[in-house]
């Protein structure tokens, strides 16, 4: 298994460690329910080193961002960070991601850990002509998300980077306990926050520090278990949950990164066809009415008739219920609408309701 530089850190502090995607990573500290209410009342620290981040360099550095993703680059000026979908001819998700403007030929991609070395397989493989130089740096790259209301106040004193400045999807190069860093104003935890991005070989005096200073404002490190509670309270996708090889942005609802009048980009033709004929389904939220908790792939049933199956499920820490997300027929997706779910031996009854879930009130 591959070791973030963070690991010997986990494990001083008791972290119930895990293998996930080739890693071994912290699943929880103290336990999920709780580092996940603390994220929502002051502040969580994440290790989220094991994403890949890929450079794209070059004079058709930009036209290559446009031609891979649906959404519109060319609206980043540099240190403006944006979300989009890595897409394939099929208009159907190779991985979601973000894209950095370091500068007008310089853009970073961050993917999911799962698919880093698929995703830049299949970027190299759509370069064709275009002028541009492409690196996999995910492992010279340590990163550290520090989310929730009292993020501000805990990383400010440790950087020369003047934080309340920066606004949403922004960045910025500075220090960071006078480390070289690039800090954004991104997380992916329905909360207000920083991720922190560092060269430095040696990065654990950053994760102690963020600790230390955050530890009186009630600051907690946080694993996988609830970085997944929290991401899905806040309805933001898992890729091979809730989105995949086989479902488009549309149909996840996230239709808004799509900007069609930028001209073509990989799957253009689909897309424009399904959003002027419509959907036949839609991802969609929902809460358990029965007792149960809807875990992802469990198989739903319309009127007794299979349907297919949970994309993410879980109990929620903050609303105390069962809750998670499922494409339904467009026609069933309306609020309020019923349906079941198999839970082991039991049919369990199930509610579309609105989404996100969670929204923060700061």
């Amino acid at each position: 298994m591959k070791h973030t530089r963070f690991n010997a850190h986990h494990k001083k502090l008791g972290a119930k460690m895990i293998e996930f995607c080739g890693w071994e990573m912290p699943v929880e500290y103290k336990g999920i329910i709780d580092e996940h209410l603390a994220c929502r009342a002051a502040a969580g620290l994440f290790d989220v080193s094991h994403m890949g981040e890929i450079y794209l360099t070059g004079k058709d550095a930009l036209a290559f961002v446009q031609h891979i993703s649906p959404n519109d680059a060319a609206r980043l000026a540099p240190m403006q960070v944006q979300y989009t979908g890595l897409m394939t001819p099929k208009g159907t998700y190779v991985d979601d991601m973000l894209v950095y403007c370091l500068g007008y030929e310089h853009y970073l991609l961050v993917v999911n850990a799962a698919n880093t070395d698929k995703d830049y397989a299949y970027i190299v493989s759509r370069k064709g002509s275009f002028d541009v130089h492409l690196e996999n740096a995910s492992d010279r790259y340590s990163q550290l998300a520090l989310q929730g209301r009292k993020a501000l106040e805990i990383l400010q004193p440790l950087t020369d980077i003047h934080l309340g400045d920066m606004k949403s999807f922004h960045a910025a190069y500075g220090k960071v306990l006078g480390k070289n860093a690039l800090v954004s104003r991104t997380g992916y935890t329905g909360e207000d926050g920083y991720e922190i991005y560092t060269l430095d070989p040696d990065p654990g005096p950053i994760w102690e520090a963020l600790v230390e200073n955050g530890k009186p404002l009630g600051l907690q490190p946080v694993g996988l278990g609830a970085r997944d509670t929290l991401r899905l309270e806040a309805k933001l996708p898992l890729y091979g949950n809730d989105i995949d090889d086989t479902t488009t942005p549309i149909e996840a609802d996230f239709k808004w990164i799509i900007k069609f009048k930028k001209g073509d980009f990989l799957g253009r033709d689909v897309l424009v066809k399904q959003n002027e004929e419509g959907i036949r389904r839609k991802l969609v939220g929902f809460e358990l009415i029965d007792r149960g908790i809807a875990r992802p792939h469990y198989p739903i049933f319309i009127k007794g008739a299979p349907a297919g199956q949970v994309g993410s499920g879980t109990f929620s820490p903050l609303f105390k219920k069962s809750i998670g997300l499922v494409y339904l027929p467009i026609e069933k997706t309306g609020i309020g609408t019923e349906f079941e779910i198999g839970i082991r031996d039991k049919i369990a009854r199930a509610k579309v309701v609105p989404t996100p879930f969670y929204k923060r009130d700061y």
